[in-house]
């Protein structure tokens, strides 16, 4: 159990992403999980990589890397790309001023904003105002991909997986388990919502809470999205809108019309899979244990937000389920708890859009502070 070069805890895609990394640079590595399986926020998601209104430039830039792994790794490892870019389709003109002003900023690059017939179907173009279109996102199936990855890292690149142990402390040059003791002079440490076991005081200085959101899958509607759908909401929930000077105005107008909506942490994301299903949410639920409840009135929101964009006259809901996340008033972090060791964290739900670039600035660390 000596013989590797970093040993990551944690194997979401926050772990992996650290693994794929070290083991490209050739490096010897290990990963462990408590679980048999993935089954965390990994795989509780869109599968969306979003790169368009990520917040702070640092996650702005690691939105962009990511997706450019993404691209690469996912036909190596037998992923499909189930669609690519976004519409963000807007039904205010509030809304409408605040797409225009991120289209001619600089996190708008290759951004464009589309009116009248140019809104393709099947958005509901007679009660839309306007989309920003946005060439830059991707789609896979969380449930498959995770899976899929952690095979092929396995399987070509040479990564030790090790499921089922139980991590319980971790110092300098070891990492303890109920499998014994496992040894390396790097260690990157990925809980993903477990925020008690392993370095709490962190987590409690950054103010890192929980979490819950609600999705769902919609049964096949009959036709096919030619990208992943947001609405006006997003404006709201995303960082990288927050200097629009028009979004006050919308923000100001979402609060009287959709309170509900705003109470609950309802914005729009959906996005489709390869037999046609939709999967639609989501919700922010937050507090140190949050409930494990999924009320229908919630979905409901959702799935009303859902069909004031799309022709959804009849919605089926096939499955439903929650997702937890650490969420704190950073995006990311990551900092050395002890030596050659990196805790590392998603606070802001962007893990599958940003864990390939937050890796590499990690391990980047790592060579500038040994």
């Amino acid at each position: 159990m000596d013989d590797s070069d970093l040993l990551v805890v944690g194997a979401g895609i926050v772990g992996l992403a650290h693994a794929l990394h070290a083991a490209r640079a050739g490096q010897r590595v290990t990963v462990l999980d408590r679980d048999a399986k993935a089954n965390g926020a990994s795989i509780r998601n869109f599968g969306f990589v979003t790169v368009t209104g990520q917040g702070a430039p640092h996650t702005w830039r690691r939105a962009r890397r990511a997706r450019e792994v993404w691209a690469e790794v996912a036909p190596l490892a037998g992923i499909a790309v189930h669609h690519r870019g976004l519409l963000m389709a807007v039904r205010r003109p509030e809304a409408v001023a605040v797409i225009e002003e991120f289209a001619a900023g600089p996190m708008g690059q290759c951004c464009r904003v589309l009116c009248g017939a140019d809104i393709p179907a099947p958005l509901r173009a007679p009660d839309l105002l306007a989309a920003l279109h946005s060439p830059h996102e991707l789609r896979v199936e969380s449930r498959d991909a995770i899976p899929r990855l952690a095979a092929w890292m396995e399987g070509a690149l040479g990564i030790r997986f090790i499921r089922q142990v139980a991590v319980h402390a971790v110092g300098a040059g070891a990492v303890e388990t109920t499998r014994g003791t496992f040894r390396a002079p790097r260690i990157v440490v990925c809980p993903g919502a477990d925020i008690a076991t392993l370095f709490p005081d962190a987590f409690a200085r950054r103010e890192v809470t929980l979490c819950k959101l609600h999705m769902l899958r919609l049964a096949d509607p009959g036709w096919r999205l030619p990208a992943a759908v947001m609405s006006d909401l997003g404006l709201h929930r995303y960082r990288g809108y927050a200097d629009c000077p028009s979004l006050p105005a919308l923000r100001g107008r979402l609060a009287a019309e959709q309170a509900e909506e705003l109470e609950h942490g309802v914005h729009l994301i959906v996005v489709q899979g390869a037999d046609g299903s939709l999967v639609v949410g989501d919700s922010h639920h937050y507090g140190p244990t949050p409930d494990p409840f999924q009320p229908d009135h919630v979905d409901a929101l959702i799935i009303r937000e859902a069909r004031r964009v799309l022709d959804l006259p009849a919605p089926r809901v096939v499955e439903r389920w929650t997702g937890l996340y650490p969420s704190g008033p950073e995006d990311a972090f990551f900092e050395a708890p002890a030596p050659g060791v990196r805790l590392v964290s998603v606070t802001s739900g962007t893990g599958a859009s940003t864990a390939f670039g937050l890796a590499e600035d990690v391990l980047a660390d790592f060579e500038a502070n040994p």
